[in-house]
C-alpha cells in the first residue's frame, strides 16, 4: 500500500484569517495523508495569534526564504536538464497566461522562478500532488510548478473576489490545467462556468471549508440581547457603517446595545473615527485580530452576529457563530444564503440596506425565544454540511480517485483513506 504525499500552498501561512486551511491539513493528516505545507512568503506576527499557527509557520516552507540560497538556480538548472521540453513549455504558459502590463510580466517571472524551485522541492521530498488555495498569484505559481514539474495540481476556488479579476488572472486556464478543483459553494461553481470549458466542469466539485462544531460552544439565549459581535476584516466592503447606522437607529430602544468588533484591516481607524464622530465610541470595541479559542469564548458571550458585507463567499465565521447557536443577520450576496437560510438560521438582508438590517437585529435582540430557535437550526445545519473533518474527507477522496484516474462526483463521498494500491 502507498500512501499519498501531498504539498499544500498559499501565498502566506498560515494567516489568523485562514484558520480553515489549518484545520482541513490537520484533519487530511489525521485520514493518513502526508501533508507539507508551503507559501509564497512568511505571514507577519499579527497573524500569528495562537499556538496553532506558531505551530503551523515552524513546519512551513516560504520559497522567498528558499530563493536567496543556491536552490534556485540549481532548481532552474535541474529542470532545463531533466527535463527541457516542460521547462520551455512551462515559461511559455507562463508568457502567455502574464497580467497586463511591465508590472504584470516581471511579477509573472517572479512566480515562474518561484514555481520552478517550488517543483524541484517537490520531486526532493517524494510529493504526489500540489494543491493550493485561492485562484489568484499562488495559483499562478501552482500552475506553473505543476506545468514544469510533471506532477499533478489542483486548487480550492473561494470568492468572491476573483471573479472581479477572473480573465487577468487566467482563471480558466487555472481550471482547465487542475487536476479538479474544489469549490466552497454552489455559487463559486456557477461562477467557475463562466471560464470554464464545458468538459472542464465535470472536474469542478463542490467541498465546503468547514469548522469543529465539537469545539464550539453552545450559546442559550436568555432575556433580552444587548451584544453584537462581528469577525471578519475590518475594511469598508464589510459593510460596517451600514451597521454603525443601524445601531444609531436602534439604541433609543435598545439602550444597551452594544458591538464587538474582531478582526483588523486597512481601514479599522476610519472606522473607529465614523464610530467616534456618529456618537458610537463607546459602544463599539475594535479589538483586533484575535486566536481561534479567544475568538470562540467572544461569540459564546454574544446575542446576535452581524455580517452586512458587499460581497461574500461563504465565510467561517459565520459558520463558527451559528455552530455556537448564534443567529447570524447577514447580506444575501454570494454563497451567503447557502448557509444561513433567512428566518431559519438567521436573517439576509439586501446589501446598504441598513434600515432592513436595524429590523433583523431588533426582532432577534428583542426575542429570546427566537434567538435560541434559530441557533438550535443554525448548529444542526453547521453540523450537517460544514463539518471540517467530513469536509476533509470528501476533498481528500477527490486526492485519492485523481491518482487513480477515477471520476468523483460533483459532491464527493467520504472516502475510504488516504490509502491507494500500489
Amino acid at each position: 500500500m502507498t500512501r499519498l504525499r501531498l504539498a499544500y500552498l498559499t501565498g502566506e501561512y498560515p494567516r489568523a484569517t485562514d484558520t480553515f486551511i489549518q484545520r482541513e491539513v490537520a484533519a487530511l493528516r489525521r485520514e493518513g495523508f502526508e501533508v507539507d505545507t508551503f507559501a509564497v512568503r512568511r505571514p507577519g506576527a499579527d497573524h500569528l495569534t495562537g499556538p496553532e499557527q506558531r505551530e503551523g509557520q515552524a513546519t512551513t516552507t516560504y520559497l522567498l526564504e528558499l530563493a536567496r540560497s543556491p536552490a534556485l538556480p540549481l532548481a532552474h538548472l535541474w529542470a532545463a536538464l531533466s527535463a527541457p521540453g516542460r521547462y520551455v513549455s512551462g515559461l511559455r504558459l507562463a508568457w502567455r497566461t502574464r497580467r497586463p502590463g511591465l508590472r504584470g510580466t516581471i511579477y509573472q517571472l517572479i512566480y515562474f522562478a518561484e514555481a520552478v524551485l517550488l517543483g524541484r522541492e517537490l520531486h526532493r521530498r517524494g510529493i504526489d500532488h500540489l494543491h493550493n488555495h485561492f485562484g489568484d498569484s499562488s495559483c499562478t505559481v501552482a500552475m506553473l510548478s505543476s506545468a514544469v514539474s510533471g506532477l499533478p495540481y489542483s486548487f480550492t476556488l473561494h470568492g468572491s473576489a476573483i471573479f472581479y479579476d477572473a480573465h487577468t488572472w487566467h482563471l480558466g486556464d487555472k481550471l482547465d490545467r487542475a487536476a479538479f478543483a474544489a469549490c466552497i459553494s454552489r455559487f463559486t461553481r456557477s461562477q467557475a462556468a463562466i471560464f470554464a470549458s464545458p468538459a472542464t466542469m465535470e472536474r469542478i466539485h463542490l467541498v465546503h471549508c468547514g469548522v469543529e462544531p465539537e469545539r464550539l460552544p453552545t450559546v442559550t439565549h436568555r432575556g433580552p440581547g444587548s451584544r453584537l459581535i462581528f469577525v471578519g476584516r475590518v475594511v469598508e466592503q464589510k459593510g460596517l457603517v451600514d451597521l454603525f447606522e443601524a445601531m444609531t437607529g436602534l439604541i433609543p430602544e435598545h439602550p444597551d446595545l452594544a458591538l464587538t468588533v474582531v478582526g483588523d484591516g486597512p481601514d479599522r481607524r476610519a472606522l473607529e473615527r465614523r464610530a467616534q464622530d456618529i456618537g458610537l465610541g463607546s459602544r463599539v470595541d475594535f479589538l483586533g485580530s484575535k486566536s481561534q479559542a479567544e475568538v470562540a469564548e467572544l461569540l459564546a458571550g454574544a446575542d446576535v452576529f452581524v455580517l452586512p458585507s458587499y460581497a461574500e463567499g461563504v465565510p467561517v465565521v459565520a459558520m463558527e457563530a451559528l455552530g455556537c447557536g448564534i443567529p447570524v443577520v447577514a447580506s444575501f450576496v454570494g454563497g451567503m444564503a447557502e448557509l444561513v437560510e433567512d428566518g431559519v438560521t438567521g436573517f439576509l438582508v439586501a446589501p446598504g440596506d441598513a434600515e432592513q438590517l436595524a429590523d433583523r437585529i431588533d426582532r432577534l435582540v428583542a426575542d429570546p425565544e427566537l434567538r435560541n430557535r434559530l441557533g438550535a437550526a443554525g448548529r444542526a445545519k453547521v453540523a450537517a454540511e460544514f463539518d471540517s473533518a467530513v469536509e476533509a474527507r470528501r476533498l481528500g477522496s477527490l486526492f485519492v480517485d485523481s491518482a487513480a484516474g477515477r471520476p468523483s462526483p460533483i459532491r464527493p463521498g467520504v472516502g475510504p483513506g488516504a490509502e491507494l494500491r500500489a
